[in-house]
């Protein structure tokens, strides 16, 4: 399959040199456009007032991939190398591995999702991949999944407009219990900001945040029951795979809106 494979934690993290290597050992056609430097919680950003460099990158990656390190977001990489820089669409966009996890609420910041919902946008069937884990350095167990799923999407190709986000357990291979189907969670911080003095004597704030819980939402009408939510499959050792599309339209909305007709004058 012809793959494009992005990030946001940039051309040095060991994530996607796991992920683009074992794909080309496996024979895919791998092409690599990914940020030059760390772009975590970038979300779906643009770069709009400034121009978008890219460098070709060499003896990063297996010989046979083509790679180009961008100075934008992750979503600018994936629109940047659907647009300029590759001679032909992919057949499959795939971001990551992401150093930690993309849960619940977390994927309305995650710029690993926002890279493969570019993908998406632009009518190419997506995934993103992230281990669980900000401190594991070991991404051969999550490498080895994906080359599997890949596997089958290369068989069994993905309905149209549907991402799957992906979260591995960072724990040994033989400790993962199985892969499950999961809806999104919801998982709230406690947000601290840390004030701060630079040596100029100006104030500055640096935003930390915990975990505080998480929560598992209301099931949707239209989803099917008994659908685990992505945040306690994790806990239990299991790999998450969670069906995302791009339209937020909530179809609750039009029945449980407390409006009747408007009349405008």
């Amino acid at each position: 399959m012809r793959l494009l494979i992005s990030n946001d934690d940039g051309v040095n993290a060991l994530g996607i040199r796991a992920l683009a290597n074992i794909m080309a050992e496996a024979g895919h056609d791998v092409s690599v456009v990914c940020p030059d430097r760390e772009r975590s919680a970038t979300g779906h950003g643009l770069t709009l007032r400034t121009p978008i460099r890219a460098e070709v990158v060499e003896s990063v990656f297996h010989p046979n991939i083509k790679a180009w390190a961008c100075d934008g977001t992750p979503s600018d990489c994936v629109k940047l190398a659907l647009w300029a820089l590759l001679d032909s669409p992919p057949e499959l966009v795939l971001s990551g591995i992401n150093h930690g996890a993309n849960l619940g609420t977390e994927i309305l910041y995650s710029g690993t999702v926002s890279a493969a919902m570019e993908g998406l946008i632009e009518g190419i069937p997506s995934v993103a991949f992230s281990l669980t884990s900000y401190s594991s350095q070991d991404f051969t167990g999550a490498a080895k999944f994906a080359r599997m799923l890949v596997e089958q999407l290369a068989q069994k190709p993905l309905p149209d407009s549907m991402l799957l986000n992906v979260n591995i357990p960072a724990v040994e291979s033989s400790q993962i219990k199985g892969v499950k189907f999961t809806r999104q969670g919801v998982r709230r911080y406690v947000d601290v900001f840390d004030k701060r003095v630079d040596p100029r004597g100006k104030t500055y704030y640096w935003l930390t945040g915990e975990v505080l819980e998480d929560v598992e939402p209301p099931v949707s009408f239209d989803l099917p029951e008994n659908i685990p939510i992505d945040v306690c499959v994790i806990r239990d050792n299991y790999i998450s795979i969670t069906p995302l599309h791009y339209n937020l339209t909530d179809p609750k909305g039009f029945k449980d809106l407390p409006f009747g007709e408007f009349k405008l004058e």
